[in-house]
Order: structure tokens, then C-alpha cells, then sequence
């Protein structure tokens, strides 16, 4: 539609990342590392879901992916809602396409690093697919390569929500997936996947991991770190009976722990977690002596850097959230994944530990612990195990690298 401006390559990320979650953080600060390696003279912009003070510090221009919608007061009159829907909905959001077709006009790739956007779980707007969709659609209009790179996938359960995903893939010039199981999926539900290729997480190729300090752990014990989660309702495999039993499970673990002489360190993977492992360390104090509680460790985490100096100061890891059990990976830490998708299965499988991968929704303390002990024995030997497939990992993204950045 109109010819690149040659002065300088612009390139644009799209994802949610408004530093809450340290998974989608951890991924984009991956991404930019290595586009920086490869394009360091680009003009790059990160198309996000809100502010992120990382990104400003790394001089990236920020655009929002919508703009703030005012949730009008409900109205029962299903006439009101028509006209208020064709009377001001419709233009905003024509407005909305022109201006975001406008700011596209000198880009010259969109990237959609990682992270399991291809979803419809959380609605269709916002963190739904009609986002990405507009905007991949803005991008190939004027001409702008489309990239898909380790994406995760599902659950996509409505018709429209196929729709968007199904153009989105059609519109991509290169598409990769961070899991089989993401393929798969897509393919069950009638996407044509092709020959596309199945590529590591971007955070297997996260660098400035921290260095464990000597002495760090002052009591001699072995250091136990617990990632709790906010078990997500709408992925179908936590309802709220569930959430509970998890809860309860874990509790009976820590105290497991602790009586077997091991430190225990909290810590958390998004923000919204912070609450929830308060109130499990303030109800833990009921069922655990004074003694016992100065071995429990819990310090804020705001940041991707804070959440590796933390997993760096443990011995092993048992986590929920996905990219906490990556993490653990990357800092070379034996770990134990409470499976709540199949994204959490496909990683354990493929670091060879799938027998270490517990469902969350037949999880029980007694089976937690015996694999607990089983992983305590096997450390040093797993150890070596992970940091071989940790190495086989970054080298495969180092190679998608290449292709997106050097060959397209």
C-alpha cells in the first residue's frame, strides 16, 4: 500500500504487558534483548494492555491496545441498548481503527511474542483476540510483515473467538508455537497449521539471570520455594471447591516441611498472587510454632529481576503458575509444576519431568510429598538434566531468532 521508510526500521510488539504479570515481562524483555542484538538501530514500539515502567526505561514508546472503555450503567430496555450501541459504540470504535490504522504508517514488522494470547477465556475484548486481530489486520493492510513467535494457544470456546484466531494465524507471515499441545489444539479446532513449527518458550532465552551469592542461606537447610496462584476459573479446571483443596493440600505440605527441617521460601509470578500468599503465611501461623516460623520466608517481588534473585536463593521449587515453573527451570532448580492447563504439561514433558507434572485437580498432600522426596533424592542428577535441556532450548530460539530478525 505504500512504500517502507528506509531511514530506519520500525518494529512493533504486540501482548499484554503491563508489568503485573512477570511471565508476559519476562517474554517481552526476552524479545527485545535479542531484536536488539540483531536490529539495534530499529525504532520499536510495544503495543500493551497498560503503562510499564520497563519499557520507558528501555526507551520503548508505549501504545495502548484500547483504550479505556466507560461500562455504561446496565439498561434492561433492549431498545436503549440498540440505539446506544449504534449511536456511540459503533463510532468509537470506527474512530478507534482510523486512529490505530494512522499510527501503523511507517511500521514495518508486528511481532506477537509469546505468552498464551490465543485465547478467548478472558472475553473477546481486552485480553480476547478482537485486539490482536484489529491490529493484525492494520499491519498487513499497510504492508507490515506479521509475526507469530512461540505463541501458546486455547482454550478458544466460542465461534467468534475462532474466527479472530483463525484470521489472525491467515494473516501471519511466519508463525511458530511455544508447545505441541498449542499446536494441536489449534488443529483441532480447524486451524490450518501447516508445517508450522514448534519452538521453546522465549523466556528459555532470558538473559541477566542472577547469580546465586555464597552464604546466602544462613541456616544450612535446604531452601524450598512455593509459588502460589490464583487458580484461574475460566480456564475450566479450578472451580471454587478446587481452589480450596489446593489450598489445603499445600498447607499440609508446608507444614510437612517444616517439620522435616526445611526452609520455605514464598514467592509470586504476578501481582495478583500477592494477596493470596499473605493470607496463606497469616493462616499457616495457626498451625505452625514460633520457631518454625522464623523459617518461612516471604519478601515482595515487584519485578522479573526480583522473582530470579528469589528462585536463586532456593534449593527446590514447587510452582504453579506457568512461567514461576519455567523460571525455576531457567535458574537450574529441580521442580515440581501443579498442572492447571496443558501448557504446564508440555513444558514438564518436554524437560523430561513429566513425572514431576501433578494435576492440580487430584492433587493430594500425601502424593505431593512422595514426589517431593523422590525429587530431594534425584536433585543433583536432574540438575544436569535440566541444564542440558535448557541449553538445547535457547540454541532452537537463537535459530527463530535469526529467522525473524535476519532472514525475513
Amino acid at each position: 500500500m505504500r512504500k517502507h521508510n528506509k531511514k530506519r526500521r520500525r518494529v512493533a510488539f504486540f501482548g499484554h504487558f503491563d508489568a503485573t504479570n512477570f511471565g508476559n515481562e519476562a517474554t517481552l524483555q526476552a524479545a527485545l534483548y535479542h531484536h536488539r542484538r540483531y536490529q539495534p538501530d530499529a525504532e520499536v514500539t510495544c503495543i500493551s494492555t497498560g503503562p510499564n515502567a520497563s519499557l520507558a526505561a528501555r526507551h520503548v514508546k508505549i501504545i495502548p491496545i484500547s483504550a479505556t472503555r466507560i461500562k455504561p450503567r446496565p439498561r434492561r430496555n433492549l431498545l436503549v441498548r440498540l440505539v446506544r450501541g449504534i449511536s456511540i459504540e459503533v463510532p468509537i470504535q470506527l474512530y478507534r481503527w482510523i486512529r490505530d490504522f494512522l499510527r501503523f504508517r511507517y511500521m514495518n514488522m508486528l511481532i506477537i511474542p509469546g505468552t498464551g494470547l490465543l485465547t478467548d477465556a478472558y472475553g473477546l475484548r481486552g485480553w480476547g483476540p478482537y485486539n490482536m486481530f484489529r491490529w493484525s489486520l492494520i499491519a498487513k493492510v499497510w504492508g507490515c510483515k506479521l509475526v507469530l513467535v512461540s505463541v501458546g494457544a486455547g482454550p478458544i470456546d466460542g465461534a467468534v473467538g475462532r474466527f479472530f484466531v483463525k484470521s489472525i494465524l491467515a494473516l501471519a507471515d511466519f508463525r511458530t508455537y511455544r508447545d505441541s499441545s498449542s499446536k494441536q489444539y489449534l488443529e483441532g479446532i480447524g486451524c490450518d497449521v501447516g508445517d508450522d513449527r514448534v519452538y521453546p518458550d522465549l523466556v528459555f532465552s532470558l538473559r541477566g539471570l542472577p547469580t546465586p551469592q555464597p552464604g546466602s542461606n544462613r541456616s544450612g537447610r535446604t531452601v524450598v520455594g512455593l509459588g502460589l496462584m490464583n487458580l484461574p476459573e475460566n480456564y475450566g479446571t479450578a472451580s471454587r471447591d478446587a481452589n480450596q483443596a489446593y489450598l489445603e493440600n499445600l498447607m499440609s505440605f508446608v507444614r510437612w516441611l517444616l517439620e522435616h527441617k526445611y526452609d520455605v521460601r514464598f514467592f509470586i509470578g504476578d501481582l495478583g498472587d500477592a494477596d493470596l500468599t499473605r493470607k496463606f503465611k497469616i493462616e499457616l501461623r495457626k498451625w505452625i510454632s514460633a520457631d518454625d516460623e522464623g523459617q518461612v520466608i516471604y519478601e515482595p517481588v515487584y519485578s522479573v529481576e526480583d522473582l530470579l534473585i528469589q528462585i536463586s536463593k532456593t534449593d527446590i521449587v514447587v510452582a504453579t503458575r506457568f512461567h514461576n515453573v519455567l523460571s525455576a527451570l531457567l535458574c537450574n532448580k529441580p521442580v515440581i509444576s501443579i498442572s492447571f492447563h496443558p501448557k504446564c504439561d508440555s513444558l514438564m514433558s518436554g524437560m523430561g519431568l513429566s513425572t514431576y507434572c501433578l494435576d492440580v485437580n487430584n492433587l493430594t498432600d500425601d502424593i505431593l510429598i512422595d514426589k517431593f522426596r523422590d525429587l530431594d533424592r534425584n536433585a543433583d542428577t536432574i540438575k544436569g538434566l535440566i541444564r542440558a535441556k535448557v541449553r538445547e532450548f535457547d540454541d532452537a530460539l537463537e535459530e527463530q531468532y535469526r529467522c525473524i530478525f535476519v532472514d525475513m
